[in-house]
């Protein structure tokens, strides 16, 4: 008797309902504000234009960021932790001040996609790196305190991106009962890995933020967009049929000539 034929069950992943966004350079303009922020406040520590060491750094700065900013301070000066804490203190200061000087300026559409976003019901998560502080500072600036479910900071959190603590702390507070109902939306690697090893339905790349296409595909990117313009369009072409891994079939049965496994397509980005 030929062993049973089973065919492999497909299910659709959940649609989102959670959009977790960066904050500079994927929904507010940077314009080198952060840099020159992390410039000056290595500049506290005798790390200045011009030297080898100032390249090094900001080098170094560029490839982390993403990061809470205290991480990224103990990247720069890993043998002293007095020197750390002194340069974060001088990057939050900085940084509060350009944004004080100059304002926060929103990226081109994204006030226009937040308010998509929250009229077919999706919640939104804004945050950064940066401290508690600063953050309700930029939403101050802008008036989104209303325009957003939750804000979250570094401070927040044990631990910074790369580690999915940001993103799974979005969504235990606003109820999100299966991680692929969430959408991680930002311009570094850390972010994006943050978001694929939080289990996120699209981890989506943006070109307006700091790394480039490749290094957030490497990262894990399902998708890489101009900019957060085009992500109503991906959310709502999400989700695709994906193959439950559970029911797979895991063998032929003999003389049959159509079992075959399931191929669920991949999440693919533009």
């Amino acid at each position: 008797m030929a062993a049973p034929a089973y065919e492999a069950h497909v299910t659709a992943a959940p649609a989102i309902t959670l959009a977790c966004c960066g904050l500079f350079g994927t929904t507010v303009v940077d314009d080198g504000l952060v840099e020159r922020a992390f410039a000056e406040a290595i500049a506290t520590q005798g790390v200045v234009t011009g030297t080898a060491a100032y390249a090094r750094g900001m080098a170094d700065v560029h490839r982390a960021r993403g990061q809470a900013t205290g991480d990224m301070m103990h990247i720069l000066f890993p043998d002293n932790a007095a020197r750390a804490q002194a340069a974060h203190l001088a990057f939050d200061r900085s940084l509060s001040q350009a944004v004080g000087r100059f304002g926060p300026q929103p990226m081109p559409g994204a006030r226009e996609v937040l308010d998509r976003l929250a009229g077919t019901g999706v919640r939104i998560c804004l945050f950064a790196g940066v401290s508690r502080r600063l953050l309700g500072q930029v939403l101050g600036g802008l008036g989104w305190q209303a325009r957003v479910d939750l804000a979250l900071s570094a401070d927040d959190v044990p631990r910074g991106c790369p580690a999915p603590d940001l993103v799974l702390a979005a969504m235990l507070r606003l109820g999100v009962t299966d991680v692929r109902e969430t959408a991680v939306v930002a311009g570094t690697a850390s972010v994006i890995l943050a978001g694929r090893r939080a289990g996120a339905g699209i981890a989506a790349g943006v070109l307006t933020g700091t790394h480039p296409a490749a290094k957030l595909r490497q990262a894990g990117a399902t998708h890489v967009l101009t900019s957060i313009a085009e992500l109503p369009a991906v959310l709502a072409a999400y989700p695709p049929a994906v193959a439950d891994d559970t029911n797979r079939l895991l063998a032929k049965a003999p003389g049959t000539a159509g079992n075959r496994l399931a191929k669920s397509p991949c999440v693919s980005g533009s």
